[in-house]
Formats: C-alpha cells, sequence, structure tokens
C-alpha cells in the first residue's frame, strides 16, 4: 500500500481525497434524512417542509452558510500553511511527464479517451452531460420531493443521477488519479510504477471478432447497424412497458420528454457498456467511419 500512501499524500491529490470524503458524508447523509422522512410519511406524519409555501431563510440557511463560509476560510489558511503548493519546475518541451495527466476535474475524460473516439470523449459526452443538467427542470414532471428529501417518491430520478455523478464521473477520476500509472497503464494499489513497463493488449474491433474487416463496407453497415438496434430497441421497449404498466405517466411525460429522457439515457449506459467491452473484451471500436469511432 505504500505506492498508494505516496499518492494520496501529494499535495496535488490532497484536494481530491478532501472531495471524496466530503462527497460521502453529505450523500450518506442526505439518504438518512430522506430514509427517515420517507418513514414519516408511511406512518402517516407530516415531513417538515413538504406544505411550505414560505420559508424563513434566515435561521436554516442564511446563518449556516455564514459559518460554513468561515469554517471554509480558516480551513483553506491552515491548509496554505500546512501543506505547500504543487508547484514544479519550469517546462521543458524536451522532457514530458509520465503520466501526463490533465487536472482532477479533467481525469474523468482523460479516462474516457481510452475508451472512446476523441471526438467523442473530449465533445460529444461532455456536451450532452451539460444539455442534461440543463434539461432536468423541463423533463421532470414528478412534482413530489421539492423541500424535502426522500426516496420512495423519487427513486427512479435519484438512482440514476447518482449512477451517473458517482460511477461515470467521481469513479472515473478516482481511476485517473489513483489508478493510472506512467503510459496511463492500469496499476493497483499495491504496484510499484515501472516506467518501463510494456503491456500488450491485441484489441480488436466489433466486426473483427466474426471475420469482417471494420474499414469495410460491409463493416460500416453491421456496426452502425448495431450501434442503431442499441438505440432502437433502448428507446422501444422502455415504452411499451410503460405504456402497458403505467399509461398515465407515459401520457403525462409526453413523446418529446420521453425521447429527450431515453436519448440522454442511453448515451449515459453507452459509457459503461463501452467501459466493460474494452476492459474485458478488449473491444476496442464497436463502429468504425471515416469520421469518428465508436
Amino acid at each position: 500500500m505504500k505506492p498508494l500512501i505516496e499518492i494520496i499524500t501529494k499535495p496535488d491529490n490532497i484536494a481530491i481525497v478532501i472531495m471524496i470524503i466530503m462527497v460521502t458524508f453529505f450523500t450518506i447523509w442526505a439518504f438518512l434524512q430522506a430514509f427517515q422522512n420517507d418513514k414519516l410519511k408511511t406512518s402517516g406524519k407530516p415531513v417538515e417542509g413538504e406544505l411550505d409555501e414560505d420559508v424563513d431563510t434566515w435561521k436554516p440557511l442564511v446563518r449556516i452558510e455564514l459559518i460554513i463560509t468561515l469554517v471554509v476560510m480558516i480551513g483553506l489558511t491552515l491548509w496554505s500553511i500546512l501543506v505547500d503548493a504543487p508547484l514544479e519546475e519550469i517546462a521543458n518541451p524536451t522532457l514530458t511527464p509520465n503520466p501526463a495527466k490533465a487536472p482532477w476535474y479533467f481525469l474523468g475524460l482523460q479516462e474516457l479517451l481510452v475508451y472512446f473516439d476523441p471526438w467523442l470523449a473530449g465533445v460529444v459526452l461532455p456536451t450532452l452531460i451539460v444539455v442534461g443538467l440543463i434539461a432536468i427542470p423541463y423533463i421532470d414532471i414528478n412534482p413530489k420531493g421539492n423541500g424535502y428529501y426522500t426516496f420512495s417518491e423519487r427513486k427512479y430520478s435519484i438512482v440514476i443521477f447518482s449512477f451517473g455523478f458517482f460511477i461515470l464521473w467521481l469513479l472515473l477520476i478516482v481511476i485517473g488519479v489513483f489508478f493510472r500509472g506512467p503510459g496511463w497503464l492500469w496499476y493497483w494499489p499495491w504496484q510499484e510504477w515501472d516506467h518501463q513497463r510494456v503491456v500488450f493488449e491485441p484489441t480488436t474491433d466489433l466486426t473483427n471478432l466474426i471475420g469482417i474487416d471494420s474499414r469495410s463496407v460491409l463493416g460500416f453497415f453491421m456496426g452502425g447497424g448495431v450501434v442503431f438496434l442499441y438505440f432502437a430497441i433502448g428507446m422501444i421497449a422502455p415504452y411499451l412497458y410503460w405504456k402497458k404498466t403505467h399509461p398515465k405517466f407515459l401520457n403525462d411525460l409526453g413523446l418529446v420528454r420521453y425521447t429527450t429522457i431515453m436519448i440522454l439515457f442511453l448515451f449515459m449506459m453507452s459509457i459503461p457498456i463501452k467501459m466493460i467491452l474494452r476492459l474485458v473484451f478488449l473491444i476496442k471500436y464497436v463502429w468504425v467511419t471515416p469520421w469518428f469511432n465508436v
């Protein structure tokens, strides 16, 4: 565990360790409050904040924000005194650092470059993340959960958001910081970083597994067909299921909202699917085109 301890204690990574601890703490705290409110609603008791129209913001909000601001300022001051700034020597164009890592908040995108075409990992997926966050208020038709914590009344939204935030964002950052070493190779916490290490992974494209060249015309249409089927089945199957089990919800949601939700969801799920194909089955691309690769 010595290599992991050395990585954790680096000045660059202290903020990431603090972030992991804080996010874990507040997530557990929020879920505990949600489960507590769900028990109150099940027993028929009122939940604080559920029916409030006018809320006094001084005591529960402004005062707490002032106290937290002071605590953060004190913490940052002590941090700057006790920990040296992670400054390095002047950049040398003839000596590239290995591994060359982006700032921690971009490491998730850098990790995606292992599994996706640079255009998809660097442009399309980040754009969809921003668009998805902007679209949430317009596609969410569930009025419950406003002003109070709850899980049972918004379990699908919470599960999907938690999966996207914790697994597909924070986990990728953690992997990029603590598990990627020289050459962007995977290193377990107990492994020493070896700058001379070479790993040969004979990756292949999906259509090559059945003897069809992925860059041929036939391979182009077969790869595109797989991607088309993924989105077609992902759009149609849930629609038929909800139409049978929750027709009123589907009608209230509407076709535009449903299409937007499913497109964003399918793009999100393509990330873990592609990661599994790459790490487990050594499949590099599903669809190879002259413009981009999927």
